[in-house]
């Protein structure tokens, strides 16, 4: 029996109908919502006894029967039926069969509208957690691996090519900011996700006595909702969700992207744990990154999904329809995708084995340019003339196909009398870096700051 059928009178055509509850029926994919429904439904028979809509010997039926349900969940002994349209309906179905009459009084003033509404809240809290705990150990082992290398000095890239020098530690920590964003924002998402819509029935609100305060005190949520109509219509905490893991994918993205160039022998920077490459099935040279390609591939899965709800949610009139049936796969998809994933590129960061003679080796004396304008700059030259005589040096390396270092003092002075006889010492790789001392900069003293401030964020 259906939880809707009164008004029907049941005369369809056999396969339409059976078409029709395929296509309906969510209890393949929302059954993972299964403690979170039993949960509302705990603290709801609590609240509907505390209105005296049922008594204690009832509440205390419907308590116990809920926990048998649980374990039965828990165990993977629970049996569907083919009427079990729903987790919702699941669940109250298999109560009412071990407990009778009282199983059917736990659904009074409730709405599987505010039902689902509060039981995607639920699991979504959960998994943010636990999203939140698998970035974390990224964070970690990006951490780790600058503090196993502090002095290892690589080229830095704007436009992908050669800039100035970092320290490989320097380019580790600036993904562990990008990440620590991620987290803040799933934080966000959580805190407006902590709101109980229980209570808000289909769309009007609760005719009883409910206390929903006490709901959501029970729940560990922060306060009931303040409209009806908005409470069991409301997606923003799921497309949030999607939003943030997707910019998630997107950072994550980026990290393989280096990871695969730098790991590429032409650069030779990096290398991989064996376990996070693959071989070729042709090539038995070939020493391939899919772990960090699959990482750059999954960004557009977690973008798609959120793509996906966002036009599900576009245009819908109030309040709920059943056109929010849609939200919970790409939710559901992207928490698994991120539940391989993350503990994936943790493992790849931790793996990683710089190589600082091919880093150094790629260290080209014209990336201190800039360096040899701020020497200028400190010797009373204007910056934007300073910038241009640095630039006329660059030019006259060329044209005599030789380094930017290795010009002769007379070179330097035939540009300009500004350039003194230790102009040499500007190119030093380590006291470039070094001198880039500015809060949140690549200087060791800085980076070392930078490692600081991430382990207390951590503890």
């Amino acid at each position: 029996m259906t939880l809707w059928g009164g008004r029907f009178d049941g005369q369809h055509d056999a396969d339409a109908a059976a078409l029709m509850k395929r296509f309906n029926d969510s209890f393949g994919f929302d059954r993972r919502m299964y403690a979170a429904d039993i949960a509302g439904s705990v603290a709801y028979a609590r609240a509907i006894c505390g209105a005296g809509l049922i008594t204690e010997a009832e509440r205390d039926a419907i308590l116990s029967g809920l926990a048998q349900v649980r374990a039965e969940f828990d165990s993977g002994s629970f049996v569907p039926q083919p009427s079990d349209e729903d987790i919702h309906t699941a669940v109250e179905r298999h109560l009412t069969e071990l407990i009778g009459e009282p199983g059917k009084k736990l659904h009074t003033g409730r709405s599987r509208n505010d039902q689902v509404a509060l039981d995607i809240r639920l699991w979504l809290r959960d998994a943010i957690d636990a999203i939140a705990g698998q970035v974390g150990a990224i964070q970690r082992a990006l951490i780790a691996g600058a503090e196993a290398h502090p002095g290892v000095i690589m080229p830095g890239y704007t436009h992908m090519q050669p800039a100035q020098p970092v320290l490989y530690a320097h380019w580790l920590m600036s993904y562990f900011w990008m990440l620590e964003r991620d987290k803040d924002r799933l934080r966000d998402c959580r805190r407006r996700a902590n709101v109980l819509p229980l209570g808000s029935g289909a769309l009007a609100g609760n005719p009883f006595a409910v206390d929903r305060a006490e709901i959501a005190r029970e729940l560990g949520m922060d306060a009931p909702s303040a409209n009806s109509l908005d409470a069991v219509s409301d997606r923003d905490h799921l497309a949030e969700f999607l939003f943030a893991t997707a910019l998630l994918g997107v950072h994550l993205s980026r990290l393989g992207e280096d990871i695969v160039i730098f790991s590429n022998p032409s650069f030779g920077f990096v290398r991989l744990g064996e376990v996070y490459t693959t071989g070729s099935s042709l090539m038995p040279q070939k020493r391939n990154p899919d772990s960090m390609e699959l990482a750059r591939g999954k960004a557009g899965r977690l973008i798609g999904n959120l793509t996906g709800l966002l036009t599900v949610l576009k245009g819908l009139p109030m309040t709920y329809n059943k056109d929010l049936q849609e939200d919970k796969e790409p939710v559901f998809d992207t928490a698994d995708t991120l539940a391989v994933l993350l503990p994936v590129v943790a493992g790849v960061v931790a793996s990683l084995s710089p190589v600082p003679a091919a880093m150094r080796a790629a260290l080209d004396p014209a990336m201190l340019a800039t360096d040899l304008a701020d020497y200028l700059v400190a010797r009373g030259v204007p910056f934007r003339e300073a910038h241009h005589l640095s630039g006329q040096a660059v030019r006259r390396a060329e044209e005599k196909g030789v380094p930017l270092a290795d010009l002769s003092v007379e070179d330097y002075r035939a540009i300009s009398e500004c350039f003194g006889d230790d102009v040499l010492v500007v190119f030093d790789f380590d006291a470039s870096v070094a001198r880039r001392s500015s809060p949140g900069s690549t200087a060791p003293e800085s980076v070392k700051e930078q490692i600081r401030q991430a382990r207390t964020l951590l503890d």
